[in-house]
């Protein structure tokens, strides 16, 4: 539907975060990651199991109610909650560009594999989570870890990469918030703008 466009906002990066310490057997809690490569804008929201079901439903809550800009285009890893009908069909009908990654690839994710560590690990850690209470929880630290992360965290953004001889020079732009990038754009609304100095 449109074009992946990294420095255009609503591109997302999207992956899982199993809470489940150190056993995979039966049922725990997730976290579905969520990262715009043009602003950095990153949301974490909790599911209560992997699912094709649930990740649908959170991305729908997103696009609906949380993201600052629309939803253009999400790229996934190649598991089966993500690479599904349900997921085609959602993206389909809202016409929001549908891609995923090279199996075996992580670097195809960099941005959002970054925040699965920053974001969510340093602050759940590892442990397992599956209860009812848990989840409540998981999803009140998300009500605020949320704003956190986007209104008050700077990032750099990589601009240009150079190889000379055996090092690999890095230049970054100015550290500004993914609220601060997003309210800089000529591209997003001022009513959709204006939502987020509520």
């Amino acid at each position: 539907f449109t074009d992946w466009n990294e420095d255009k906002p609503g591109f997302l990066e999207v992956d899982l975060v199993a809470h489940c310490g150190d056993s995979t057997a039966g049922q725990y809690l997730n976290t579905l990651t969520c990262t715009d490569l043009c602003t950095g804008w990153t949301e974490p929201v909790a599911l209560p199991r992997r699912s094709q079901e649930s990740v649908c439903a959170a991305i729908d809550g997103l696009r609906e109610e949380q993201l600052p800009f629309d939803l253009l285009g999400i790229d996934s890893d190649n598991g089966s909650e993500f690479i599904n009908e349900l997921l085609y069909g959602y993206c389909l009908n809202h016409e929001i560009t549908f891609t995923r990654s090279r199996p075996y690839k992580k670097n195809d994710q960099a941005h959002v594999e970054q925040k699965n560590w920053s974001v969510v690990r340093r602050t759940v850690g590892y442990d397992r989570l599956e209860s009812q209470e848990q989840f409540a929880l998981l999803e009140s630290i998300y009500q605020d870890l949320r704003l956190y992360v986007n209104f008050f965290q700077p990032v750099l953004k990589l601009v240009a990469k150079e190889r000379i001889g055996n090092k690999t020079v890095r230049r970054y732009d100015t550290a500004r918030t993914p609220y601060q990038r997003t309210i800089e754009r000529d591209d997003i609304p001022v009513a959709r703008k204006a939502r987020l100095l509520n």
